[in-house]
């Protein structure tokens, strides 16, 4: 196994590293109260790869079984109980826990219980995901034909 071929051809390094603190205001609020900050987005990382952080709260209910053609997923529980779906059977998801979903594997997440969630999700390479968490909600209201060209579009295919 070898490294990939080198990108930067430099000498000295560049200063470019991005810095997001803490407090810094979720980029996505839910109607059900699910937070998403974009840690690190398909544009701040050049498509290598994208890091979200997802905040549930009780009962919400996540994605149903799907699968992706082009990138990979990961879930990284950081606190509370999540339900993970691997294709086969449902595990609860606790700290620490984590679940890789390579592409075309299927997959699904729910929060089933009374207290709230906070995992981490990262697709690779980084889709530009942002604009299916941004409208899924309000194409799932509309439903039908639109609904599923949309999730099509964002490499999301439901079983």
């Amino acid at each position: 196994m070898s490294y990939p071929e080198p990108r930067y051809l430099g000498e000295k390094g560049e200063i470019n590293a991005v810095f997001r603190a803490a407090d810094t205001p979720p980029d996505i609020v839910a109607p059900n109260g699910t937070t998403t900050h974009y840690l690190a987005s398909h544009t701040s990382t050049g498509g290598e790869f994208g890091l979200y952080k997802v905040d549930m709260g009780p009962k919400a209910p996540g994605a149903r079984t799907h699968f992706h053609r082009s990138i990979s997923e990961s879930f990284y529980v950081l606190s509370g109980e999540v339900e993970l779906y691997n294709g086969e059977r449902w595990a609860t998801g606790r700290q620490g826990d984590f679940l890789y979903v390579p592409v075309g594997g299927l997959h699904a997440f729910k929060n089933d219980g009374d207290d709230p969630v906070s995992m981490l999700m990262l697709f690779s390479p980084g889709a530009p995901r942002e604009e299916y968490f941004e409208r899924v909600a309000e194409f799932a209201q509309r439903g039908g034909e639109e609904l599923r060209e949309f999730q099509v579009r964002h490499d999301s295919f439901f079983v």
